[in-house]
């Protein structure tokens, strides 16, 4: 597994401040896509050592990780979300994946949220109403609480 870059956002998880990290080879290949260039297998390894490296350099600037795709290896994201939760258990865990069923290679006590489904232009992104896209916080059961409304803005009345 591949990452091409990173970034500190604020809007990918509600109330987080999430270290980003955008994984390439993406087998999805959805149509209108706004990041087409991580189709490609491009990019340095994500394994324990570039990400606890990053870690380290982020440290407190950060309260979540989220692997951005990763749905040609799920079980690798699966694994570093373990280590994650391991080794930086103050840290929130998330997971953006396009698929719109949740991989059996995923174990959702390794994760705190995961979004599901692939991006359909007519329906729009996470914050339009209208989307196909879910983002789950993972509750302690490992139930998956639907948050996407999180994403809408509230009509002013």
């Amino acid at each position: 597994m591949k990452y091409v870059n990173t970034g500190v956002v604020f809007q990918e998880i509600p109330d987080e401040v999430t270290l980003s990290i955008n994984i390439s080879n993406c087998p999805c290949h959805c149509l209108g896509c706004h990041s087409e260039y991580l189709w490609r297998d491009i990019g340095e390894p994500l394994n324990v050592m570039s990400l606890g490296e990053m870690l380290k350099q982020y440290g407190d600037d950060i309260t979540c990780v989220a692997f951005m795709g990763g749905d040609a290896t799920p079980a690798e994201v699966n694994n570093l979300a373990a280590w994650v939760r391991k080794t930086y258990p103050e840290l929130s865990i998330a997971w953006y994946s396009g698929r719109a069923l949740l991989s059996n290679e995923i174990y959702l006590g390794n994760f705190d949220y995961v979004k599901l489904g692939p991006y359909v232009e007519r329906l729009g992104p996470l914050n339009k109403r209208t989307t196909n896209q879910r983002l789950y916080k993972i509750q302690k059961d490992q139930t998956m609480k639907d948050i996407t409304s999180k994403f809408w803005k509230k009509k002013m009345g």
